[in-house]
């Protein structure tokens, strides 16, 4: 699944079990140093995240491996996600389905997903049942049952998930145009899904040295958050994992995606009643000193009712049933997304106008005090909230220590937020924010008897 806003991610807050945050909890947060998280690297290159939480009698235990669509090539492309797959079926030790029949049984959730960039599996259980979540993880990772068998049952399952999440479903079918026709060299141009004849084609030792080359543990973090003692998970994940042996480093991702000199537009042809609209824009990584204040022109755009584009397209001038859009976080150049889907006789050049008018003139209509504020307010407020259960701080410390290269990064997130000025997301519109750099996909409904599914 590919991680582009709310549409496609994995929700791990549904998953996750809540406790109450600490009165003092924001505060806390702007010293890392106080919370006591600790990084330890086994000899073969595993890397450890601990961190602390006596809370609950709960603990979230996450791996994370920097393994993603983005690490494919044409030809095996859907094979990280179909690893998801593979990874429930079977070890050495263990049949199909008895890893997460184990944790269920013993009171626990569990689950993963994949995206551009990485490929996670995590569980939520009781505090008491470390050792038992630590030796199932560390046994699939050393001893997957990559069988022929397994293959032919996974290719199909994952093809009819393509089926239905792409093929047959107009939204994914739309944002898979955009992703192809916005990234023309990029591995970000295919879907994490894969496309259809390459999960036909995908061999069964193509799916062998695949794995032993990006689960490896040199190439994974484990994150482990709640109630535990570090010494006694350290000593834990040694005895489970010291003798998995050390792998070759993937090769690097080294195809940058050249410039965009004009707008590309896309007619997307299929069955039905009323047309949409989809636009992206090329913006930078997660890591570069202008995403806080895209986030910011991204919440004032276009999260929710009050955003701007809902507020103008969906409220005021009723041009649009819905709208939206999000600046997507990757480890490699992405996009900022719009879109919205047209109202009853409104025609797609009203949306167009409506649409692109308001993202791009935001350059030259900065925020206001008002809205500058209350951005920075929903950007801390989702921080702090987010930090409320165990899986959301080990997925944060995850994603900060894969794929932005060091976890201490994400305490920084509200101190960027708070130094944007209205004059630098004016700025950071001016930029990006332009017709030649603009991707448009544009769904055309057609007649049941025409449509081609």
């Amino acid at each position: 699944m590919r991680r582009i806003g709310v549409l496609l991610l994995l929700n791990l807050w549904a998953v996750g079990i809540v406790f109450a945050a600490p009165k003092n909890e924001a505060n806390i947060f702007k010293n890392p140093d106080a919370l006591n998280i600790r990084e330890h690297t086994l000899p073969n290159g595993l890397q450890v995240l601990t961190w602390e939480d006596h809370s609950a009698p709960i603990i979230s235990y996450q791996v994370w491996y920097h393994v993603g669509s983005v690490n494919e090539r044409p030809g095996i492309t859907g094979i990280s996600h179909l690893f998801e797959h593979m990874m429930f079926k079977g070890s050495r030790k263990y049949g199909p389905e008895e890893h997460a029949n184990i944790v269920q049984a013993n009171g626990g959730r569990l689950n993963a997903y994949t995206a551009n960039d990485q490929t996670v599996y995590f569980e939520n259980i009781a505090s008491d049942k470390l050792e038992l979540v630590i030796a199932l993880e560390a046994e699939r990772e050393a001893n997957l049952a990559i069988t022929a068998e397994n293959l032919t049952s996974e290719r199909e399952v994952v093809k009819e998930e393509r089926r239905l999440r792409t093929d047959n479903n107009i939204f994914g079918d739309v944002i898979e145009q955009l992703m192809a026709n916005a990234f023309t060299a990029h591995p970000y141009g295919w879907p994490v899904v894969g496309w259809m004849s390459d999960l036909d084609a995908i061999t069964l030792e193509e799916c062998q040295d695949y794995h032993r080359i990006h689960y490896a543990p040199n190439n994974a973090n484990i994150i482990l958050v709640g109630d535990f003692n570090t010494d006694e998970a350290l000593r834990l994940i040694e005895k489970y994992y010291g003798q998995i042996p050390t792998q070759e480093e993937p090769p690097p991702v080294s195809t940058v995606e050249p410039p965009q000199r004009g707008e590309r537009k896309v007619f997307l042809h299929r069955q039905a009643r009323l047309p949409m609209l989809f636009a992206g824009y090329h913006i930078p990584s997660v890591s570069d000193d202008d995403m806080p204040a895209l986030q910011i022109a991204a919440k004032i755009l276009s999260d929710g009712e009050s955003s701007r584009i809902y507020k103008k397209m969906v409220y005021e001038d009723q041009i649009a049933l819905y709208a939206g859009g999000s600046a997507d976080e990757s480890e490699h150049p992405s996009l900022f997304y719009a879109y919205c889907g047209m109202n009853i006789g409104k025609e797609i050049e009203e949306g167009e106008k409506g649409l692109f008018g308001l993202i791009e003139g935001l350059a030259d209509n900065p925020p206001t005090p008002e809205e500058l504020q209350k951005a920075k307010n929903q950007l801390e407020a989702d921080y702090i909230f987010g930090m409320q259960s165990n899986s959301r701080k080990a997925s944060n410390l995850g994603f900060y220590q894969t794929i932005v290269g060091d976890w201490r990064e994400m305490f920084k997130k509200p101190a960027k937020y708070e130094a944007v000025t209205a004059d630098q997301v004016a700025q950071i519109a001016a930029r990006y924010f332009t017709p030649n750099n603009r991707t448009t996909v544009v769904l055309v409904p057609e007649k049941a008897s025409s449509a081609s599914n």
